[in-house]
């Protein structure tokens, strides 16, 4: 059985950079044992960037 974590990351308004190092929370979740699975950035708005990108972690539930 696994369990699941999302992060959700706002970008920037102006320049559609995440306000968060992504970077950083991938690596700090790999260390907790958690693996990413899927990195979702929903469809530009009329300004030409997502106003946010969610990280998908799933790690395995141990008995």
């Amino acid at each position: 059985m696994y369990e699941y974590n999302i992060v959700r990351i706002e970008m920037g308004a102006l320049k559609g950079k995440p306000k968060e190092d992504h970077h950083e929370i991938i690596h700090a979740h790999a260390r907790e044992g958690w693996r990413l699975v899927q990195l979702f950035a929903p469809p530009a708005m009329g300004y030409g960037t997502s106003t946010f990108m969610e990280l998908y972690f799933e790690r395995e539930i141990k008995a």
